[in-house]
């Protein structure tokens, strides 16, 4: 199956070395930001409003990606780290947020730069998650700030998701160049 699906005759857009795993599929409205990954069994709908992915941000495996028709799209920044299975749905995060597995943020949620979202926890609508705090649970609360480790953590990722994106685009550059 295409990877990249038109909705109501618009495709998403990439920019250049966008990494789209197998078995991910994007839909509609959505526009990602240069040096992307969007990993394996990953769904983007931009079909009823607007998905945005900044640069170098990676969503990884199995993670959904939805949008409101009645209210926002999904605004997801630059740099920035989504882990495994998480559910996004009709919120924003900002420029190097981090969200941990399993997490689900809801509509018209916020989360700020530099803040975390605990593996599993469950952020409701409208809630703000901000710079510098670590929210967990269900529903998610604020526990603690971040320490300097942590933040020092979250920066780490964002680049060595790019360069094994990179990795992946280059081995199969190499293949196709083999077939053709």
């Amino acid at each position: 199956m295409e990877p990249l699906l038109p909705y109501r005759g618009i495709r998403p857009q990439l920019s250049p070395r966008v990494f789209i795993a197998p078995g991910a599929t994007i839909i509609g409205d959505v526009a990602i930001g240069a040096e992307t990954s969007i990993w394996f069994g990953c769904v983007i709908r931009g079909d009823v409003n607007v998905v945005r992915i900044g640069e170098r941000t990676n969503i990884q495996d199995g993670t959904i990606v939805h949008v409101s028709k009645e209210g926002q799209g999904t605004f997801i920044g630059a740099d920035i780290t989504i882990g495994h299975m998480v559910l996004l749905h009709a919120c924003t995060l900002e420029d190097g947020a981090f969200v941990g597995m399993r997490a689900t943020i809801m509509d018209d949620a916020l989360v700020e730069g530099g803040a975390m979202v605990a593996a599993g926890a469950l952020i409701t609508p409208g809630k703000r998650v901000r710079r510098g705090e670590l929210w967990a649970g269900s529903p998610a609360k604020k526990i603690r700030d971040l320490t300097d480790a942590d933040r020092v953590g979250m920066a780490k990722l964002a680049p060595r998701y790019v360069a094994l994106a990179a990795d992946y685009l280059d081995a199969m550059t190499k293949a196709e160049t083999r077939r053709g």
